[in-house]
């Protein structure tokens, strides 16, 4: 069954005190680091707020984790992960700011480095990113199944349109742009080259 918004932002909350706790970070430190403020901290941890896709970025930077991260399973789930995810058991959470719809595709806490993610852009949605991570570990690719998007690193911008693959590693800002009159479906594919040498 699929999860309410509800229980998706409770998820989320947990996730993020939980890689808070597990760090011994407090409130104020991750505030500081994440430019996000402790009293939104609190309230998304406690479940009690939506977040945007642009601040959860910066706590996933701050974190040293990827987005998808976020959505993951706590240690306890984990414990129970499975190689399959049917369809119907994907978590899919939308961004209150942009509109877009991400779903999860991935078995969820399965032991891998690679994720993978389905979004749904809305036409004219643009979301900028700040995070990622300096060592360059985090690779994502993103393939467009349907429509068109604009995608800018840095300085450079990449129009992608159906059929296109974009590959970049999330080492400086990135911003999605649809442009077009339409919805815009892609897939992205994220792995962790940091995560995946721990393992």
């Amino acid at each position: 069954m699929p999860l309410s918004a509800e229980d998706l932002s409770a998820r989320i909350g947990r996730r993020i005190h939980g890689l808070r706790t597990s760090r011994n970070d407090s409130l104020d430190s991750l505030a500081t680091r994440s430019g996000v403020s402790r009293s939104m901290i609190s309230a998304i941890e406690r479940g009690q707020t939506n977040p945007t896709a642009v601040v959860l970025d910066r706590l996933a930077s701050a974190l040293n984790v990827s987005l998808g991260e976020l959505f993951g399973e706590t240690p306890q789930t984990a414990a129970r992960a499975a190689p399959l995810v049917r369809h119907g058991d994907q978590v899919e959470w939308m961004d209150p700011q942009s509109g877009y719809v991400r779903k999860r595709v991935s078995p969820p806490a399965w032991p891998s480095p690679l994720q993978l993610a389905e979004v749904r852009f809305p036409a004219g949605a643009r979301v900028a990113y700040e995070g990622g991570r300096l060592d360059g570990s985090l690779h994502q690719q993103v393939w467009v199944l349907k429509g068109r998007m604009e995608i800018s690193q840095g300085d450079t911008l990449h129009v992608l349109r159906k059929g296109d693959c974009l590959a970049v590693r999330l080492t400086e800002p990135l911003v999605f742009f649809n442009p077009a009159d339409q919805e815009a479906h892609y897939l992205v594919a994220l792995c962790d080259m940091a995560a995946h040498s721990h393992r």
